[in-house]
């Protein structure tokens, strides 16, 4: 699908974001291995979680869906099935990623299979580390997907130093040491989002300059009962998106605050974004608010490499933001970029370059030279068949002056379903 995007005079009404991917992710899969009945409201729509859920049906778990509400009765630690057949993660590397830590800890004999996309992506870093724990697993090339797991005599804890600050990674590690006898832990140098300690109820405590977290069949796995808050990864389209139109005032309901979500909050407001936050609560374990954004003048900024693991979803759309500041922007130590969906770092490069942007492509980064008069060209912008490519360049087109088309447009259903029709109705 190509989608045409006209510009915009402002981003103006009220949006109710889509439920967290991450969340919906992680709330399925803990309830499925808790012992309890787990009733999640407003789990997420889109492609992603939706994959999630079907890989699990495959393990054996009942599963009633109704619109927004996911009922999951819990089979505990060692009730899954061997599947039949391949679990298929579509486009999902947080499925593949956590439910083989999961089935590795069970002892499960599966295949974990994915689209072209997943399937090019490395699954090296949580490979080496269930390794060592004892798990059979088997990958493409030692790196890809398929992945094969197979019945082992059981979980080996270990400390484990993260080389990376990756939440896949850490989760996945803590959630096979769910099946380790003695206390599995994981040492995390680098702050990364903190949705499964939150959701299972680990144990942590400082260690060094970061923290050390614990896992262990001791753990008890609590029933995953709550409304799942608003996607704050999509939240910051349009919090870019009013922030550089003129005559914006722009109102998120509901949306997720978890402090190891939202670097991009912090780097906004930085470069004068005014955004503010109204009705702070907390919904279950994680915190939620209002927003509310208008037009502002940005200043360009040196994102600092240590906020890249907070922020490492929304940089796409930071670097959109980067167009309109008021001078030089530039983003180093983020090569974790290069290995998304796409190859995000050339993929931004390309859209922006397409637009008009002055910028300069680093191995591990952009530099963006900005304007806050800048008038993106309308042009015909590659998605590369990502869902952030696409709802970046969405953006971007809403300042430029003429129509602008998006292929592949229909990705944006993996984490947005709705982007398309909130673009429509907020841009007037």
């Amino acid at each position: 699908m190509t989608e045409t995007v006209r510009p915009a005079s402002g981003f103006n009404g009220t949006i109710q974001l889509p439920p967290d991917k991450s969340i919906s992710h992680r709330a399925a899969l803990f309830a499925a291995i808790s012992d309890e009945k787990s009733i999640i409201e407003n789990y997420s729509e889109a492609a992603d979680p939706a994959s999630t859920l079907s890989c699990l049906k495959q393990l054996g778990i009942q599963i009633e869906r109704e619109k927004n509400r996911v009922t999951i009765q819990g089979v505990g630690r060692k009730g899954f099935i061997n599947p039949a057949t391949p679990l298929d993660c579509g486009n999902s590397g947080t499925t593949m990623r956590l439910l083989t830590g999961i089935l590795a800890g069970a002892g499960v004999t599966a295949e974990l299979t994915g689209d072209d996309s997943l399937s090019g992506r490395t699954m090296k870093r949580i490979i080496e580390p269930l390794r060592r724990m004892g798990a059979t697993i088997s990958a493409q090339e030692d790196e890809f997907a398929p992945i094969s797991l197979k019945d082992h005599s059981g979980i080996k804890p270990m400390r484990y130093t993260l080389p990376i600050a990756s939440a896949q990674l850490k989760s996945c590690v803590l959630l096979a040491g769910l099946f380790g006898d003695e206390p599995t832990e994981v040492i995390e140098q680098t702050p990364s989002r903190d949705h499964t300690e939150r959701l299972l109820n680990l144990t942590s405590e400082p260690y060094g300059q970061g923290k050390i977290i614990r896992s262990s069949s001791s753990d008890t796995i609590p029933a995953q009962s709550y409304t799942v808050p608003g996607d704050f990864s999509a939240a910051a389209f349009w919090m870019v998106g009013a922030a550089i139109q003129s005559g914006s005032e722009l109102i998120l309901k509901n949306v997720g605050i978890n402090p190891s979500r939202t670097g991009i909050l912090h780097v906004l407001k930085q470069m004068g974004a005014n955004i503010t936050l109204t009705d702070e609560r907390m919904q279950g374990s994680e915190p939620v608010a209002d927003m509310k954004i208008s037009n502002s003048s940005l200043q360009p900024i040196d994102l600092d490499p240590k906020l890249i693991p907070n922020c490492i979803d929304e940089l796409p759309i930071l670097m959109v933001a980067f167009c309109f500041a008021n001078g030089r922007s530039t983003i180093r130590g983020a090569e974790e970029l290069r290995h998304k969906e796409t190859d995000r770092l050339s993929a931004m490069h390309e859209i922006l370059t397409n637009a008009g942007a002055e910028t300069t492509l680093r191995d591990d980064g952009i530099e963006i030279e900005g304007d806050p008069d800048f008038k993106p060209q309308n042009a015909e912008f590659n998605s590369y068949h990502d869902h952030r490519m696409a709802m970046a360049a969405a953006i971007l087109s809403s300042k430029a002056g003429g129509e602008s088309s998006i292929l592949d447009a229909d990705c944006t259903a993996i984490s947005y379903p709705n982007f398309w029709k909130d673009l429509k109705e907020v841009s007037g």
